[in-house]
């Protein structure tokens, strides 16, 4: 097994990513949207975190959290954030994928993949590349032909806040330097 090393700045801003077991297409129902809603505001309560920007894809979220001062502690938020979805919707869901032995025998549900992807946003011009990768995210994957388009997304609090006009992302492709999202 691989000896991961994630970077763990207390109070630091980080970019995620976290897929579906088997990328299986279910997070953009209504039943997944609205447990996980609710998972991330009951985390947020118990472990505050402050949501920078999201989209919410079918197999897949990207988002960007800052951390309160002194704390590092993502991997438990994200854990718990598994957690209650699961227990909220995954027999509902009725995912059809088999659960493996390593499943079972770590008590793992067929709803998310194991681990995912951490990204420490070093300074500005790396928080806002990041942020445009995420709401361009699903004109790339080709669910809408232009980020005002995905209503699961913070697109539409950043033309609220005027930090993207409304067709941004509409007629030009935004610059996204090519490592982004492979780190």
């Amino acid at each position: 097994m691989s000896n991961y090393r994630r970077a763990t700045i207390p109070g630091a801003t980080y970019f995620f990513t976290q897929v579906t077991y088997q990328r299986i297409p279910w997070l953009c129902s209504d039943l997944a949207r609205e447990s996980l809603r609710k998972s991330l505001l009951r985390v947020q309560q118990l472990y505050p975190f402050s949501i920078e920007a999201i989209v919410l894809l079918p197999n897949h979220i990207h988002c960007i959290w800052t951390l309160p001062e002194g704390d590092n502690n993502y991997a438990t938020r994200w854990r718990f954030i598994k957690t209650f979805v699961t227990h909220k919707c995954a027999d509902k869901l009725g995912i059809p994928a088999e659960i493996s032995q390593s499943r079972q025998k770590r008590k793992e549900r067929n709803l998310w993949q194991r681990r995912f992807w951490e990204h420490l946003i070093r300074d500005e011009t790396d928080y806002a590349n990041h942020c445009n990768y995420i709401h361009y995210n699903p004109v790339k994957h080709g669910l809408c032909q232009s980020p005002k388009d995905w209503q699961y997304s913070s697109f539409h609090r950043f033309v609220a806040e005027s930090i993207y006009p409304e067709d941004w992302g509409a007629n030009d492709i935004p610059y996204i330097p090519a490592d982004i999202g492979h780190e």
